[in-house]
């Protein structure tokens, strides 16, 4: 309860100085928490935005990061088995999407807009690594990636709720789920005012991993050669312990 008055506390104070703010500039974003912490026992969390857009407009908020390479692999039956067979390497992927506004985008948010900002999965533009690929011989890849990212929580198709309180200020939540990718994120804010573009703003959310989680990860990243050694040694003697326990018994 306590912890909830201080945070409610800080976000009103935060918010009375993007108000003071407010003639300075167009738009103001701000984060409750800077860095998503990953731990051993991390199930996924709620991140609160909010700012302060004043004067008539529409707030589009998109979450996006970190970027990637991504292989995406066809699978065929042969002989009566499943097997991997055709794939395509697909650049500038986004790792997880997400967006949040106060109404439906097609309401309010001209397509040439979305189109350049890459606002909306139909908007967002990856392309396969190899340039000799005609779009009918990938797009299909490109449709099973957001099928697949969207089965896993990563992208979300419909914009979540964003509020406003009062005529200035605003908030939203986004879920990130507990396999987001560690890396620096995105977040792009833009004021639509009468199907134009008036004000955009950038702010960076970092997702890190701490304790075990993060010692374990940076091993496995600075030492992989020794990672994988070590792997095999504890896989060998778990099958080692397990034989030895099974044989007793």
């Amino acid at each position: 309860m306590i912890r909830r008055i201080l945070t409610l506390f800080i976000c009103v104070t935060v918010f009375g100085g993007f108000v003071r703010a407010a003639n300075a500039s167009e738009i103001t974003v701000d984060l409750a928490d800077p860095v998503v912490q990953i731990t051993a026992g991390f199930s996924g969390t709620d991140l609160l935005l909010f700012g302060v857009a004043p004067g008539d407009g529409d707030i589009v908020i998109v979450i996006r990061g970190p970027i990637h390479d991504e292989i995406v692999r066809k699978k065929d039956r042969v002989l009566g088995v499943w097997v991997n067979k055709d794939e395509i390497t697909l650049e500038d992927v986004p790792a997880f999407y997400a967006m949040a506004s106060n109404r439906a985008l097609d309401e309010f948010l001209p397509g040439g807009i979305a189109n350049i900002h890459q606002i909306g999965l139909e908007n967002l533009q990856f392309n396969p690594k190899d340039k000799s690929l005609v779009t009918e011989d990938w797009d299909h890849f490109r449709h099973a990636l957001l099928r697949n990212k969207q089965r896993q929580e990563l992208y979300t198709w419909d914009p979540l709720p964003l509020i406003f309180k009062g005529n200035r200020l605003f908030r939203t939540k986004v879920r990130f789920p507990a396999n987001v990718s560690v890396g620096t994120f995105g977040i792009e804010t833009y004021l639509i005012r009468k199907g134009e573009l008036v004000d955009s703003h950038t702010t960076l959310l970092n997702v890190r991993k701490f304790g075990v989680e993060a010692s374990v990860y940076d091993f496995a990243h600075r030492q992989s050669f020794a990672y994988g050694i070590l792997a095999v040694l504890i896989a060998c003697f778990a099958g080692w312990a397990a034989n030895a326990a099974f044989r007793k018994t």
